[in-house]
């Protein structure tokens, strides 16, 4: 078998215990991230959707050691990142970068261009001499459609979508090979959001990048995927291809994610799925399946008994105890 580029077992992200004042003075404690395990392929998209709050970013940066996990493991190339010391891991940081969500507060806006994409390359030695250093940059800036004319500019002089374009440019300057876009295009009008996507996948197909694509928007999912992952409470509820999630969902909270998502066919009559209560708080956590609270179909077994992730069709795996191969009648 092939090795996946990335590869977690149980990791988790509790904050609280010896972090905020605030939380251990309540007693209390959040887990971001609980117990989740999965693995994305090289080349590959793997989408994770979610309500604000159920742990998507945090995930994110666990997997880039941007924090360090509670429990579990983080395999990118074979290797337990978590167990790396600080040179290590500066030298995998080269074959792992972020794009950030917001394009306006990720970048510095004191400083040109062609210093905020130059950076990395500065940092990892790639880059001899001033000379090396704007070539360099001019070719990352075509690569992400913007002019090498604009690299002695600074960011405030930019639209959002350019600025995230100019994020891009850093990301890619050390040709990793593992990028997490972490909502790369919420920040962003309607009308560049597509162009930002299309971006990225141009890209991927150029250099075979592989994604972590975080994301609330399941029309955009939906365009750049090969897999969907979903989380609710900083669990994974459901995962599988993407073509097995929008056409037969197997857990009841994906169900209603993809019914609340616009429907772009004025002929299709979706019927909506509304979720009574609100979501739990992630101090208290419910017993159980996490969802139960909020679940039309929770039974007795639901409320004592956490239903394990577990395959339900080949590819598609749910954590639900009524998750049958068919799916779950609305």
């Amino acid at each position: 078998m092939i090795e996946p580029l990335i590869r977690t077992e149980n990791l988790s992200k509790t904050f609280g215990e010896a972090g905020s004042f605030f939380l251990r003075s309540k007693g209390s404690s959040v887990r971001a991230v609980d117990g989740v395990s999965f693995s994305i392929n090289r080349g590959e998209t793997v989408a994770v959707v979610g309500e604000s709050g159920c742990g998507k970013s945090t995930m994110g940066r666990l997997l880039l050691r941007l924090i360090d996990a509670t429990e579990g493991s983080v395999f990118f190339e074979g290797t337990d990142i978590n167990t790396l010391s600080r040179s290590e891991m500066r030298q995998m940081r080269r074959k792992a970068q972020m794009v950030f969500q917001d394009p306006y507060g990720s970048l510095s806006p004191r400083r040109s261009i062609a210093d905020i994409v130059a950076e990395p390359l500065e940092a990892f030695g790639l880059v001899r001499n001033r000379r090396e250093k704007r070539e360099r940059v001019a070719e990352l800036l075509n690569q992400v459609g913007l002019s090498p004319s604009f690299m002695d500019r600074n960011p405030r002089q930019f639209s959002g979508g350019q600025r995230q374009r100019i994020g891009i440019a850093r990301a890619i300057s050390v040709d990793p090979s593992f990028l997490v876009a972490d909502e790369p295009v919420s920040a962003l009008d309607v009308s560049v959001q597509a162009q930002i996507v299309n971006l990225l996948q141009d890209l991927q197909e150029q250099k075979r990048f592989t994604y972590l694509f975080i994301a609330h928007d399941l029309a955009v999912v939906r365009h750049i995927a090969d897999r969907v992952m979903v989380m609710y409470l900083g669990r994974i509820v459901e995962i599988g291809n993407k073509e097995q999630i929008y056409s037969a969902p197997q857990h009841p909270y994906t169900q209603a994610l993809l019914s609340a998502a616009p429907e772009p066919d004025p002929d299709v009559k979706a019927k909506r799925i509304i979720l009574e209560g609100d979501v739990p708080s992630p101090t208290r956590v419910p017993p159980g399946c996490s969802f139960h609270t909020r679940c039309p179909l929770a039974q007795d077994i639901c409320r004592a008994e956490r239903p394990a992730l577990r395959e339900v069709t080949p590819g598609q795996s749910a954590a639900c105890h009524f998750a049958r191969p068919n799916p779950i009648p609305a």
